[in-house]
């Protein structure tokens, strides 16, 4: 089969650590190495400390080109993160958008596409695709990692009324305009199909692991022994961005009652809009057991989760649907068992029961989550043997190398099927 030319068209990028950034990143290279000519119009990495990599630090519109990508930076508006809201979100995204229009109407990026994929969230990066694909007949995908505007009105991030309104108006039309809708877990697949986009348009991607790089490993490594960490200790793990989705003033008030038990190391890695005010409760509580670690490198993710006993996958009831936590990729495909807060019927929830990969309690329920802990805690047979189970589902489900030939081949069925 002949190469395709693919515009990718997203806010997030490689070398973003975590997130969508890190899944566009490895999408867009590892298409690239398949042969295709890919250009990503892409704004600079910010993510997760909501701040401009240092890297990259004075540029405007520029061009690199990365794991064979061309990739097109776009400056934007980056809010401190304590002052991050409903405003200063869409007054980021926006500028981002009015900022892209250098890189869609100029000539070096206007060129005959295949086809196009845009990144959601924002939502308003579907706009220039549906422009373009309605001006040169060129097919577009939509990929919902995250259903944006259902969240922010769940979270209390907006609020209800005209401007929502509008706000579900203008994703429906989008979304309705899509050549194809692809989004990662099934229950997000069920909820865009609610909102009337037909069955057949819908596409299932999911988020992926390396499950060559992220492995099971030894617990005892160099990780631990940097942190001063016995082998008797038991560490409770939570690496990922420290948001208002995850509601991780839970993790905390479980470190407190469980304060007298001198096993226990709570250790949160990673950074995000709450990071501030969670450090400020734990040393406000003098929660000696709970330690803050900035973002790891990624060479040193596998030793990392390997480290970990029991993993935190920790996430607040409204979002539970409508995002799928992109953390527990990798904690499947390290073998390692979780402790995570979902409802019945949510993707979180249906991956871990289903395949005994963990313990999964209720939202925001201090007394469940800590006696979830607790049962894992007191069991290394039941830790292990989650940890096999996790590990099984990673190299059945989210295998990177096979999910993305999927996604390939549906591609180039859509560019046929577009002639």
């Amino acid at each position: 089969m002949r190469s395709l030319c693919i515009l990718i068209y997203g806010l997030n990028y490689y070398p973003e650590p975590t997130g969508t950034g890190k899944y566009t990143g490895e999408m867009a290279a590892w298409l690239a190495s398949r042969g295709h000519h890919v250009d990503a119009i892409v704004a600079p990495p910010f993510y997760p400390a909501w701040q401009l990599s240092e890297d990259y630090k004075g540029l405007k519109f520029f061009q690199e080109k990365i794991n064979g990508v061309n990739v097109y930076r776009t400056p934007l508006y980056i809010p401190e993160p304590d002052k991050i809201s409903g405003k200063t979100r869409i007054y980021h995204e926006t500028s981002f958008s009015k900022n892209a229009a250098r890189w869609w109407f100029s000539k070096g990026i206007n060129k005959k596409y295949d086809v196009m994929i845009a990144i959601c969230p924002p939502l308003q990066i579907g706009v220039y695709p549906w422009i373009f694909s309605s001006l040169r007949k060129i097919p577009w995908v939509f990929h919902i990692q995250d259903l944006q505007v259902d969240a922010a009105f769940r979270l209390g991030i907006l609020k209800s009324g005209v401007a929502g309104n509008a706000l579900y108006k203008v994703e429906s039309f989008l979304l309705s305009k899509a050549s194809r809708v692809s989004t990662i877990t099934e229950a997000m697949k069920k909820r865009i199909v609610a909102k009337g986009i037909p069955e057949e348009k819908v596409w299932l991607f999911p988020n992926w692991s390396d499950i060559n790089f992220i492995k099971p490993m030894p617990r005892e490594n160099s990780f631990r022994k940097e942190l001063g960490l016995n082998q008797d200790m038991c560490v409770l793990m939570y690496a990922g961005n420290m948001g208002e989705k995850q509601g991780l003033e839970l993790i905390l008030d479980a470190a407190n009652s469980l304060r007298e038990d001198k096993r226990l190391k709570f250790i949160l890695i990673g950074s995000g809009a709450a990071r501030g005010r969670l450090e400020s409760k734990a040393k406000k509580l003098n929660l000696t057991s709970v330690s803050f670690l900035p973002v790891q490198p990624w060479e040193r993710v596998p030793e990392m989760l390997a480290a970990g006993d029991i993993h935190l996958v920790v996430q607040k009831r409204e979002a539970a649907d409508i995002v799928m936590p992109s953390k527990l990729t990798n904690i499947l495909a390290a073998g390692k068992p979780s402790v995570a807060t979902a409802d019945p019927g949510t993707a979180l929830y249906e991956t871990l029961s289903n395949h005994k990969a963990g313990v999964v309690v209720p939202p925001e329920n201090t007394e469940l989550f800590v006696s979830g802990l607790v049962q894992l805690i007191d069991s290394p047979e039941l830790r292990e043997e989650m940890g096999k189970n996790a590990r099984n589902y990673a190299e059945q489900y989210i295998d990177k190398e096979q999910i993305l030939l999927d996604f390939e081949k549906k591609l180039y069925s859509l560019v046929r099927e577009r002639g």
